[in-house]
Parts: C-alpha cells; structure tokens; sequence
C-alpha cells in the first residue's frame, strides 16, 4: 500500500518508522495503554535512538534488566517502563523463537503466512501483552493501512473493521487522528472506557 507514515505520533520520524519497521509498529501497539495514543506509538522511535535500531534478536537477546533501563531512561518510554520493557523483551524473544525474528512472519511469508483472520487474530493473541481488543486493532491496523487481508479478516476484527474512526487502525491524516480522539473522549464520557 501507498502508506508513508501512521500521523499518530505528531513526529513525521516517528510516524514514519511505524510504516518502515514491523516490529516499531507491533511495540507501538503494545505499548498503547494506559498512556496517550501518541506516546504509545512514539516509543518505538524513542527506543530505536536509544539501542542505535530496532532489532528483535538484539532486544531478545538483551539483559531484560539492561533493557528496563533503556526504558527507564528520561523522559521514560511509557507509564510502566519496568512492566513494558518486560512485555517488549518477551515478545521479542516469541519473535525470535516462533518467527525467525522478523514480525512481519506473522502475517506473511511462505512458512508463517496466515490463511485466515481468525488465524492470524489467534497469533496475535499468543503474543505477550496482546489480548483480544489489543489485537483485534492490530489486525484491523494491518488490513486499512497495509493491505493485509486474509479471509474474513473483517470478521476476525470486528468492530475495528468498519468505517468509525474508533482506534489507530483508522488513522491515516491528521484529521483522522483528531476524529479517532474525539470518538474516544465521548466513550470515555460514556463511561464505556477506551478502545485500545
């Protein structure tokens, strides 16, 4: 797809690293909680400055108190840095372990490709840090803005698949990130939480 950046981050590096490097953009998405959406998906670029690139073998293969630091670090990478950098090392070593490394194995390639959304949602379940809302939008995020479209993948992601601007899935200008913001702030308003 024509995708150059995700403009979540209000940093055209960072938003641009999210379309660049596969693993930026599965650390966005695990970092999104509990913390504003854009210093979510900014913290993969803060962290690709700090260890000089981001690589899954690298942070795997990390000291995972070496790692909480570089999280720790000022300005901290999130809310939670401990807890985060924890969940980041994790799912680099499943990356590592179950898919050569390389995130984009996920959801294609020969060997890892995923048939179908209900498989391709299923193994980003099993990933650390992923639960089901969590990687119902990053299959979502994966089909709008990447053209990753396995069979039933609307169904598989449902709702983060239709037409609201909802959640980082729908965010492709500016104007859509400040659409997906004011849908939040009236769920929130709501009382029916957050979307991701």
């Amino acid at each position: 797809m024509a995708t150059t950046e995700i403009p979540v981050t209000g940093d055209p590096e960072a938003d641009r690293l999210l379309v660049q490097s596969p693993l930026a953009l599965l650390v966005g998405m695990l970092l999104d909680q509990q913390v504003s959406m854009g210093w979510a998906f900014k913290g993969p670029h803060t962290l690709s400055e700090r260890l000089g690139g981001l690589d899954a073998a690298a942070i795997a293969a990390m000291d995972p108190e070496e790692l909480g630091a570089v999280f720790r670090g000022k300005p901290a990478l999130h809310r939670y840095p401990a807890s985060m950098a924890k969940r980041t090392h994790a799912l680099c070593e499943v990356l590592v372990d179950e898919y050569g490394g390389d995130a984009t194995n996920l959801w294609k390639g020969a060997a890892a490709g995923a048939e179908s959304g209900q498989q391709l949602l299923a193994r980003l379940r099993s990933l650390p840090g992923f639960g089901e809302e969590k990687s119902k939008i990053f299959l979502a995020l994966l089909a709008k803005r990447f053209g990753v479209t396995p069979p039933g993948w609307e169904a598989a992601a449902a709702p983060f698949s239709d037409a609201t601007k909802r959640s980082v899935a729908d965010i492709d200008t500016p104007e859509a990130l400040a659409e997906v913001l004011t849908w939040k702030k009236a769920q929130k308003a709501k009382g029916k939480g957050k979307a991701d």
